[in-house]
């Protein structure tokens, strides 16, 4: 994922906390908020010590910055949001990793559109 996608300064965090969305499904949890600056939208990943140790944790990072990165394309523009890992993420595959992203960007409303009819007629 391209450095400029990244979300990393706490101030941006914090504002995501505080003033944007959440939306949560078993795996995790998105914040989001609107920024006309972020272009297409800036991700930041947060996984806590409760998940595992430091090589759990990077891991997961690794994981999910790949995972939106290959699905960027269906992600609505100007946007910065946060996910946050929660425990049962850290057992699964990267295949049901991606099937819980997407599951709660959709939650969310974060996915583009045209994605979001086409996958209702698969």
């Amino acid at each position: 994922m391209q450095r400029k996608l990244r979300l990393r300064n706490r101030a941006d965090f914090n504002r995501i906390y505080r003033w944007g969305k959440s939306f949560a499904n078993g795996q995790f949890v998105v914040y989001w908020s609107k920024q006309p600056v972020a272009e297409p939208f800036r991700l930041g990943v947060s996984a806590s010590k409760k998940i595992g140790n430091a090589v759990v944790r990077n891991r997961m990072r690794r994981v999910i910055k790949e995972i939106v990165r290959l699905n960027g394309d269906k992600i609505v523009p100007h946007i910065d949001f946060i996910l946050i890992v929660r425990k049962p993420a850290v057992e699964m595959e990267t295949k049901m990793l991606e099937k819980s992203i997407l599951h709660v960007l959709k939650k969310a409303g974060l996915l583009r559109k045209e994605e979001r009819l086409h996958r209702s007629r698969t």
